[in-house]
């Protein structure tokens, strides 16, 4: 199946490893043109060597903390000097990190919040009004199924992934009128190097390997390159009549 991405532009929010890499890689091998951003300059230069080869004219790199408007306007700036308009945005920003039970003060409710909604939404201010005045474009938001049901994720964590879905949904319904589509991803448990799930398997493989085989119908984790293809259909000419909906990627865990 094209999917219609040659040459597109794509910005891949929190794309030097895990989740983010991997969709970043399926972009490219649609032949997509990728931008690749993370915090550690080290990790996006490992991370665009890695998926440069044939085709280092189709990968750029953009180091900074994407929850700082600064290093958001920054990062703009370079994609649309070196290839204009921005086709589709994927707002990959989040972390799992958060104090669990219900004794919770404000200090445990702000950062989780900043990484995991707020760094989603200044994202979108930023890269909105180009989509905008284009009159054309493509948002995906990768959120989790923590946000869709109780599943004893810390409460900070599911409330903030919540309403990132909330918002997805909300803004696909305000912006339609540009042309512009916006869904949302929400994965169930992705297994990579030096994710978490890596390091709760290096704990204790086997309670884990049980619970997922307990809870996943398909009873395995997921990797990135599954979510990236999960993306990549939402923002190709393929799904050109999706818009406000939320793909659930989790091997049949959820239930609702």
């Amino acid at each position: 199946m094209d999917l219609g991405l040659q040459d597109k532009s794509v910005f891949v929010a929190g794309s030097s490893r895990g989740i983010g890499k991997g969709i970043a890689a399926v972009f490219l091998n649609e032949g997509a043109r990728v931008t690749i951003t993370g915090r550690d300059a080290r990790s996006v230069a490992e991370t665009c060597a890695a998926l440069s080869t044939g085709r280092a004219g189709r990968v750029m790199s953009c180091v900074g903390d994407l929850s700082d408007p600064d290093a958001v306007r920054e990062a703009l700036h370079q994609t649309t000097q070196r290839w204009g308009a921005v086709d589709c945005l994927v707002c990959n920003i989040g972390s799992g990190t958060a104090r669990t039970g219900w004794e919770l003060a404000r200090s445990d409710w702000d950062p989780v919040f900043r990484i995991n909604f707020w760094a989603a939404a200044g994202l979108v201010e930023a890269f909105l009004p180009g989509m905008v005045k284009a009159r054309s474009g493509n948002i995906v938001f990768i959120s989790s199924i923590a946000g869709l049901e109780s599943l004893g994720a810390p409460l900070p964590y599911g409330a903030a992934k919540a309403a990132l879905e909330h918002f997805s949904k909300d803004l696909s319904r305000q912006v339609g009128k540009f042309g512009i589509r916006v869904n949302t991803v929400a994965p169930g448990n992705i297994l990579f190097p030096d994710g978490s799930w890596q390091r709760k398997l290096d704990t204790d493989r086997d309670k884990i390997s049980a619970t997922i085989a307990a809870e996943v119908p398909l009873g395995r984790f997921g990797d990135p390159e599954e979510i990236g293809a999960a993306v990549a259909f939402l923002a190709s000419r393929q799904a050109a009549f999706v818009t406000g909906a939320c793909l659930v990627a989790d091997g049949g865990q959820t239930r609702a």
